[in-house]
């Protein structure tokens, strides 16, 4: 086969959820099939890197991909005269964006539809782009691949598509995440926070994620506590961060906390088998890869009891009411003081993370392709 892919999320240094969807996935499919061609759609200069193997060439079509008028043009007319010129098979669209214009056989993959359900996290533009195409791309796309049953049952009850034509490849987590040796976290923990303990939360800020109430709760935590555990925040800026800021600076123990922003893996994987605990309190996620890259640092964790987490974490987690301040904190507060639970949520992590790796998720978007052109 002839199979193109939308690879515009393959950046160099900036691989986030969907980007690592699309490197560990594709890097397996490709190289398991040598029989195919594959062509990778870049929107901008790639690196090298990101060829994975012989059957793959790399094309890059204009213009840059990020607005949503850029979005319109490279899907609808630079994507579909490659695919329609090219005589493509099949393409495969990563991040669910697919051509309502062309014949040729597409898988859109959705990770989730939190735009949905809380449309006013994003700007006007993308919430009305997002909202007035995804039910497009859904019911146009031969299949649909997404990352967990919730969200397989979410885009269908929502879309009114039938969960027949989706396929769930759940995620995986690199393999450079394990548990670390005291040594290890000693060194993190002193070049962090001065040696101190810490929660953790690692994620884009987008509203969410639930920083907001996350902060608060930490500050309920500490006043209760008096202890002398930090919070760290991994990740950068999104849309509608202001309140989060602005709560931020009201905090009377804003001094433990501690922003990285975005940190490569190397980095990552040590900040995240230092920590205490995770904590994970989203209101709203198709999967959440930093919660199994948790559970492979035998890390405990308190999470949200809502969407697809549950799922994903099965008994691993602490879980919390992602609404309740009060029930976010409680929740920190047993963790901490509770050493029996932290050992048996690690010791249900082990068995949890089982359930998932990268293979997995290739062979399941694998078997998703075939029965698109089947």
């Amino acid at each position: 086969m002839r199979i193109a892919v939308n690879t515009r999320f393959l950046l160099k240094d900036r691989l986030e959820g969907i980007g690592w969807f699309t490197y560990e996935t594709m890097k397996r499919i490709t190289n398991e099939h040598p029989e195919h061609e594959f062509f990778f759609l870049f929107d901008r200069a790639y690196d090298n890197e990101f060829v994975f193997a012989n059957n793959v060439k790399p094309i890059v079509l204009n213009p840059q991909a990020r607005h949503p008028f850029l979005w319109y043009i490279w899907f609808e007319h630079s994507v579909r005269r490659f695919l329609e010129k090219n005589s493509i098979d099949i393409f495969i669209s990563t991040d669910g964006y697919i051509s309502l214009k062309t014949k040729t056989p597409q898988v859109a993959v959705i990770h989730d539809i939190n735009f949905f359900h809380y449309p006013q996290a994003l700007p006007f533009l993308t919430r009305k782009y997002y909202n007035y195409f995804f039910p497009k791309f859904a019911y146009k796309s031969t299949r649909i691949a997404t990352v967990s049953e919730f969200s397989k049952q979410d885009i269908s009850k929502s879309y009114g598509v039938s969960p027949d034509k989706i396929d769930v490849a759940m995620n995986g987590a690199n393999e450079l995440y394990k548990p670390l040796t005291n040594l290890e976290i000693l060194a993190t923990r002193n070049n962090l926070t001065n040696g101190k303990p810490y929660f953790l939360f690692v994620g884009a800020f987008n509203p969410r994620k639930n920083l907001t109430r996350l902060l608060q709760a930490f500050d309920l935590f500490k006043e209760k506590t008096q202890s002398d555990i930090k919070l760290v925040i991994v990740g950068d800026k999104m849309y509608g961060t202001s309140t989060m800021i602005k709560v931020y600076n009201s905090m009377v123990y804003k001094d433990d906390v501690v922003f990285t922003g975005r940190l490569q893996v190397d980095t990552l994987r040590m900040v995240v088998g230092s920590t205490f605990a995770m904590t994970y309190v989203s209101y709203y996620e198709g999967f959440g890869i930093p919660l199994l890259e948790a559970m492979k640092c035998d890390i405990p964790i308190v999470a949200s009891n809502c969407t697809s987490i549950p799922e994903v974490v099965g008994d691993a987690a602490l879980y919390v009411d992602p609404f309740s301040i009060v029930s976010i904190s409680e929740g920190m507060e047993k963790v901490f003081y509770d050493e029996s639970l932290r050992e048996k949520l690690v010791k249900n992590a082990r068995l949890q993370r089982e359930k998932f790796s990268w293979n997995f998720t290739a062979h399941a978007l694998y078997s998703c392709i075939l029965r698109a052109v089947s």
